[in-house]
């Protein structure tokens, strides 16, 4: 079985929370505050694992949480951090952000490792609140949620050259006869569902692994057939080669078909069409196909493509077709897929955080959105008064409630802080 494509739920470990405690030792009747803080939450870690050749595990296995770090305790002792949470892909593996649709992560190399979400930090003890005009605190905070995300991971072959055209134009046979790979050969379209890969060796050190790419017919790019499923194995492949039926026998126009093709790969990516391309005019073992290779070589050398005529079942030409796909090799650089993507994603600092938002969800209902008062009201021990009395100074502090007064917010109205809900007053 394979499958390429995975959704799944992620989320760090929560922070442990910080302690409330003082020293109590003999003839030390008011020992000060020893409240330890809380241990952070694990990271959710995805690593590159090379035994693993597709995404099948994650179709019985799809929320990954990482470990919650540990409370503080007394005598100063904090809380133990977290384990991460480690989670294996295979080579190739594309992780997405399913909220916005940006690249996240482009897993290539072997141990590469991504945080796709990070744990939350540990809530501070008594200990840490200590100042001059406050000599016994008892607040502690409690701990930092951890981050928690829906993702799309995507597996696209890892392949240097791909070969690529409509359903039964020969690429199966082709890649069978200049490697080791053997898939699925019939008379009928469709035969390969899944992407094959093969090494092509042509002397030591000039080794390159070749795919082959299930035929694409128009209108792939929107999903037809099994467009989508196709063209996203495409995008990793430094070199394309594209067969053609020469000889045309099953009553298509090969330079039409080319022409169509090409159509899908730029509509699916711009970055696609910028890849060298060459031409496997394939099957020139028929007669049909002798009558055509003209026009088919005139057609190409207008505009400019390397057109190479191949047999693949007798093996004519194919050397030599496979030696220009490695001098291409060499001067192509690998593709990044992150680099490519016009907008990145990348984990936003604290100095660079959007404001707070104010919005209305409904008469007398407001929501306040911002990463510092969601943090704050997470953290807060509202059970505590003296930590709900440092809330307070806090939010004043913010000027939040003159962002409110702006916003519309009329005393009575409620106003909701991650799920909390507060009623306004002034």
């Amino acid at each position: 079985m394979f499958v390429d494509r995975a959704k799944i739920f992620v989320k760090a470990g929560d922070g442990g929370n910080g302690m409330v405690s003082f020293r109590r030792e003999k003839y030390v009747p008011r020992g000060g505050p020893n409240g330890g803080d809380g241990g952070r939450g694990g990271n959710v870690v995805f690593e590159v694992d090379p035994n693993l050749n597709t995404l099948v595990d994650f179709r019985f296995n799809r929320r990954f949480i990482a470990e919650r770090g540990g409370n503080g305790q007394s005598a100063n002792m904090h809380g133990q951090n977290g384990a991460d949470r480690i989670v294996k892909v295979p080579p190739g593996t594309v992780i997405i952000d399913e909220k916005t649709g940006h690249i996240l992560a482009d897993l290539t190399e072997i141990g590469q490792q991504f945080v796709a979400a990070y744990g939350g930090r540990g809530g501070r003890g008594n200990a840490r609140f200590v100042s001059s005009t406050q000599r016994a605190p008892r607040i502690a905070e409690k701990g930092e949620p951890g981050e928690e995300k829906n993702l799309l991971l995507e597996l696209k072959v890892l392949a240097d050259v791909g070969l690529v055209g409509y359903p039964s134009v020969g690429k199966s046979s082709i890649i069978s006869r200049v490697s080791a790979a053997r898939p699925e050969i019939a008379a009928y379209h469709f035969t390969t569902t899944n992407p094959v890969l093969g090494v092509v060796s042509l002397g030591e050190g000039q080794n390159f692994v070749l795919a082959d790419i299930p035929g694409l017919i128009e209108g792939a790019h929107q999903g037809k057939g099994l467009g989508l499923d196709f063209l996203r194995h495409i995008e990793r492949t430094r070199v394309l080669i594209h067969v053609l039926d020469a000889s045309g026998i099953e009553g298509r126009d090969p330079v039409e078909d080319y022409d169509k093709v090409c159509s899908e790969l730029r509509l699916y990516s711009e970055h696609l069409e910028e890849r060298p391309q060459i031409i496997a005019a394939n099957k020139i073992d028929l007669p049909e196909a002798k009558v055509n290779l003209p026009r088919i070589k005139e057609e190409m050398a207008r505009r400019q493509i390397e057109v190479f005529p191949v047999s693949a079942a007798t093996g004519e030409g194919l050397a030599a077709l496979m030696q220009r796909a490695f001098q291409l090799l060499k001067l192509t650089e690998p593709v990044n897929l992150l680099a490519e993507e016009k907008t990145r994603i990348r984990r936003v600092t604290a100095d660079e955080e959007a404001p707070v938002r104010v919005r209305c969800l409904e008469p007398g209902l407001y929501t306040l959105e911002g990463r510092d008062i969601e943090r704050l009201v997470a953290m807060t021990d509202f059970d505590n008064d003296e930590a709900v009395f440092r809330f307070q100074r806090i939010w004043a502090k913010m000027g939040l409630d003159e962002l409110l007064q702006d916003a519309g917010v009329m005393p009575g109205d409620t106003v909701r802080v991650r799920g909390m809900d507060f009623e306004f007053q002034k």
